[in-house]
């Protein structure tokens, strides 16, 4: 009979024996259902899982893993409970426009005087910060951990870490797949080699920044904005100049006024649910946005941030800026961050003409690249049938969360003003009555035990009026928005008390 620790030993054997087999029949399937793709026309079925196992001889969970990796690159579609397609083909790509006057944008340096490049990153701090326990956080910009798709990333996680190579040095700009992934997301004639894949969207606009800008010179923004934004301007040396947004987005005519005034070379926005209005650029303004820009010889970083957390009654969303821009105005950004969990961080940065290999070269020196595990879980994620089960359920809940926020807000605090309630993203911009201390509110708040964020670190600017924003994202469910809601009445009853 063998001893404990050699049959310990023998076990182990057999199980990485049986891994090491495990990876390498998920690749040979694969590798031999691509072969065989073009015997099916787009959108022709391929055979059932249960003919494929018997065919190939291999286990359901191959087949299932072949699949899944065909499905993130792009070469077929899965449908749960009808089975496997060939995806159709992407249309060819439109011919290329005329990037040569990025050479003078990436050349200019207007700057006279630098500016003080010592970081505030209070804004950040805030939505990162975890708040005292009993308190119900309005001040978060993650999903609660009941929306993020735990379970969905372990599993993903726990594949990528056999894939063949997962802990290998992976290409600078990120796995070709991956990429591959981002571009058909991003839509238009924007390839796989025009995407970066980055650590999350706060470095992406970091990187983007510095590219673009150099420091002491000014940077448009919207106002209000992401405190993250103007927390990196600031940091790079650069000078935030406002732009207002109503309800439509950025206001195409103060853009061009605020060019000509500064003569900036980049603008930055978010077009879709932004941060923190939730209004989307109007589709009269998206064209006239690019060509303000284009005249003005400068670039728009656009951040999609928002746009896997739609909500169930949005109707269809608008295309991103950088799916219609032929010349390269547009640096876009897009995470899977704010849709999975703060720790997932994969993150695309996107662009066209000389502008790009600014961007590699930065990002590489930066952060060298990606780590190839993260990476590989993200192909698992979004190539398995978990991830568009993921964003069903988290459009319904937000709707939902949305609404029981935007009720109880209208039942116990009708003195502020909702102007507009956003069909995607996971807050609300609320007006508060003139003349109310944001800082005198937002302590006596959490002294009641609800964490709001102030308006006031959302402006580069005066603000023109006072304001909170309220996260119903990061809250348990609608019984805790509806109880942090009562919180924030007795706040305000007592601030108001005091100033009326």
């Amino acid at each position: 009979m063998p001893e404990p620790s050699t049959a310990i030993a023998v076990g182990w054997v057999a199980l990485l024996c049986a891994l090491m087999q495990e990876r390498s029949s998920v690749a040979d399937l694969a590798n031999q259902l691509r072969n065989e793709l073009d015997r099916y026309s787009p959108g022709g079925k391929l055979p059932s899982s249960r003919a494929l196992v018997d065919r190939f001889r291999v286990s359901p969970v191959t087949v299932s893993r072949a699949l899944a990796q065909l499905a993130a690159e792009g070469l077929v579609v899965t449908r749960p409970g009808a089975g496997a397609f060939r995806a159709r083909p992407r249309s060819s790509a439109t011919p290329g426009g005329d990037t040569s006057w990025q050479e003078v944008a990436l050349s200019a340096d207007g700057a006279a005087d630098l500016v003080p490049r010592s970081v505030d990153a209070s804004g950040v701090l805030v939505s990162l910060a975890a708040p005292p326990p009993g308190v119900v956080e309005f001040n978060g910009g993650y999903l609660h951990p009941s929306l993020q798709p735990e379970r969905a990333m372990a599993a993903a996680l726990s594949r990528a870490g056999r894939r063949p190579g997962a802990w290998g040095r992976p290409p600078m700009e990120g796995l070709p797949e991956l990429r591959e992934w981002f571009a058909r997301g991003i839509g238009g004639a924007v390839t796989a080699a025009e995407v970066l894949v980055t650590s999350g969207g706060q470095s992406a606009l970091t990187t983007a920044l510095r590219a673009l800008a150099p420091p002491g010179t000014p940077v448009l923004v919207e106002s209000p904005t992401y405190p993250g934004m103007l927390a990196i301007a600031r940091a790079a040396g650069l000078r935030p100049v406002p732009v207002p947004v109503d309800a439509d987005g950025v206001r195409p005519a103060l853009l061009a006024d605020a060019f000509r005034a500064t003569g900036a070379r980049v603008f930055v926005c978010q077009p879709l649910f932004q941060n923190p209005t939730g209004a989307v650029l109007a589709p009269e303004r998206r064209g006239e946005v690019l060509r303000t820009a284009r005249a003005a010889g400068a670039f728009v970083v656009e951040d999609d941030f928002v746009r896997r957390l739609v909500h169930e009654d949005a109707g269809p969303l608008p295309a991103p800026l950088a799916a219609n821009d032929p010349d390269g105005v547009v640096v876009h950004v897009c995470s899977l961050t704010k849709a999975t969990s703060p720790s997932f961080r994969v993150c695309a940065l996107a662009a066209r003409g000389p502008v790009l290999e600014r961007l590699r070269a930065i990002q590489v020196v930066d952060t060298f690249f990606v780590p190839r595990p993260l990476q590989e879980a993200a192909l698992e994620l979004v190539g398995s049938p978990a991830w568009p089960r993921h964003l069903r359920a988290v459009s319904a809940e937000l709707k939902a969360r949305r609404d029981a926020m935007t009720s109880a807000l209208r039942l116990h605090l009708p003195e502020i003003s909702l102007a507009h309630i956003p069909s995607g993203g996971y807050h609300l911009w609320p007006r508060l009555p003139e003349g109310t201390d944001e800082a005198a509110l937002t302590a006596a708040a959490l002294r009641a035990g609800v964490a709001v964020t102030p308006g006031r670190p959302y402006f580069s600017a005066e603000p023109p009026a006072p304001h909170l924003r309220l996260s119903f994202a990061a809250v348990a469910g609608a019984g805790e928005i509806a109880e942090g809601v009562r919180r924030l009445r007795a706040a305000c009853a007592e601030v108001w008390g005091r100033h009326p």
